[in-house]
């Protein structure tokens, strides 16, 4: 079975002329202003948390999130429990 689905995946590739490297699921989008990036900013350093691999945003190790707070624009114990990205995620793909 596993043998199976490695060659149905490798023919949709092939078909989709897609590789490797895009998720299905990816799409563009156009930083459209400061808050827009704010938004994103806060959705991307808040995903290690959201997904239970890190308790806060300081925690994940290979984040630009540590870049952030040296450059002052988070402070060390930013938290995102409170935060609600699910209106985000909604607009992200627009």
């Amino acid at each position: 079975m596993l043998i199976y689905r490695a060659l149905v995946d490798a023919e949709s590739r092939r078909h989709n002329r897609r590789r490797g490297v895009w998720q299905r699921r990816f799409w563009e989008h156009a930083i459209r202003d400061e808050g827009d990036l704010a938004r994103h900013l806060d959705y991307i350093h808040h995903n290690p948390v959201k997904h239970g691999l890190v308790q806060r945003a300081s925690d994940w190790p290979w984040s630009s999130f540590h870049r952030f707070v040296r450059e002052g624009k988070y402070s060390a114990d930013w938290g995102c429990a409170l935060m609600d990205f699910d209106d985000l995620a909604d607009t992200v793909g627009e």
